[in-house]
């Protein structure tokens, strides 16, 4: 697998100003999982996987012109490193946001959300 830059969305994370309360905990942890963690930047992801989109018919409309391999090589490997870096995105996001919010929370769930984290950064490496 080559290098490929991680595709980080403008809005990050809303900012903690003080310590929570159990209350607040509760009530942030039945808010948090009403959204996913890529929730708040969903339109840069969308812009993202849009341009992806173009990219795809790109390759679809060079293999129709009977393009050089080369050449659509070259576009391949690029459409797979923007989709590496989509999914490098949404991987932090949801370890920061979803997996986070269930180690607070403790119990079979932060363990579920371990081993599903687990399972998706395997799939990315076997990628």
């Amino acid at each position: 697998m080559g290098v490929y830059t991680v595709f980080r969305p403008a809005q990050r994370r809303y900012p903690v100003t003080s310590d929570p309360t159990p209350a607040d905990t509760a009530a942030d942890t039945a808010t948090a999982h009403a959204h996913h963690g890529y929730i708040t930047s969903k339109e840069d992801y969308l812009k993202r996987l849009r341009r992806i989109e173009g990219q795809s018919r790109g390759l679809q409309r060079m293999v129709e012109e009977e393009k050089y391999c080369i050449d659509i090589l070259t576009q391949v490997s690029a459409m797979t490193k923007a989709l590496q870096a989509v999914a490098m995105g949404l991987l932090e996001d949801h370890i920061s946001h979803c997996v986070v919010d269930a180690a607070v929370a403790g119990g079979p769930e932060a363990e579920a959300k371990i081993k599903e984290a687990t399972d998706a950064i395997a799939r990315l490496v076997r990628s």
